[in-house]
């Protein structure tokens, strides 16, 4: 998934974006609310990790911005206000999850598959498509009862691709999942993947649609 991520305390956003980036997430680091939102405006995110206090503003007013837009991004709230009328607010302004600092960044691994699967329409962490079995908890893919090991990057691209098993993905899209700002973009990085996730999970796993993306077949 690409992912942004909002926090102005530099020791907390670096551990969580080495963290959320060793699951093989493209995350964008920004530590104001004025960047935070000229991102969201870029990109198309596919979850938001939004610190409250910021140094020029309140993380909710961009959480507000999104939703009066209608934009249902899913967003993790990250702040150390724990209150119950803090948290009812962020809730309100369109939060999906609301996290207290000091946290556990394996609970936030948690949470971030939990709101994603919710969003995908299937809060069922264990896909099924043919003799392949995905547990997306688990980060672990059997096929005929035998375990493929697969690197951060490659389970990325299945994530993106098992979201809707059957519907087509451009390349492009596979990109923008993989690779935050600045990231040096090889031009057949995805094609490597994609052959890399064929030879361990089959060759009809995954169907080339000629100039237009891929598909996970159902």
């Amino acid at each position: 998934m690409r992912i942004l991520l909002v926090e102005d305390e530099p020791g907390l956003g670096e551990a969580v974006q080495e963290h959320v980036a060793r699951a093989g997430h493209a995350v964008d680091w920004m530590t104001t609310l004025a960047d935070a939102e000229h991102a969201a405006q870029t990109v198309a995110y596919q979850l938001i990790l939004l610190d409250l206090a910021l140094p020029d503003g309140s993380g909710l007013a961009l959480l507000r911005d999104l939703r009066g837009l209608g934009d249902k991004v899913p967003v993790i709230v990250l702040t150390a206000r724990d209150r119950i009328s803090d948290r009812i607010e962020g809730l309100n302004a369109g939060a999906d999850d609301y996290l207290v600092k000091p946290f556990d960044l394996e609970e936030l691994s948690a949470r971030i598959m939990a709101v994603s699967r919710r969003y995908a329409g299937d809060p069922n962490p264990v896909l099924r498509l043919g003799d392949m079995e995905i547990d997306q908890s688990a980060h672990r893919v059997t096929v005929a009862g035998v375990v493929a090991e697969l690197t951060a990057r490659e389970w990325a691209v299945l994530e993106l691709l098992m979201r809707r098993p059957g519907a087509l993905v451009s390349k492009g899209r596979i990109e923008d999942a993989l690779y935050a700002f600045g990231a040096e973009i090889e031009s057949n990085a995805v094609e490597v993947y994609v052959s890399r996730l064929r030879k361990k999970l089959g060759r009809e796993a995954i169907r080339t649609m000629r100039g237009l993306g891929y598909r996970l077949e159902a």
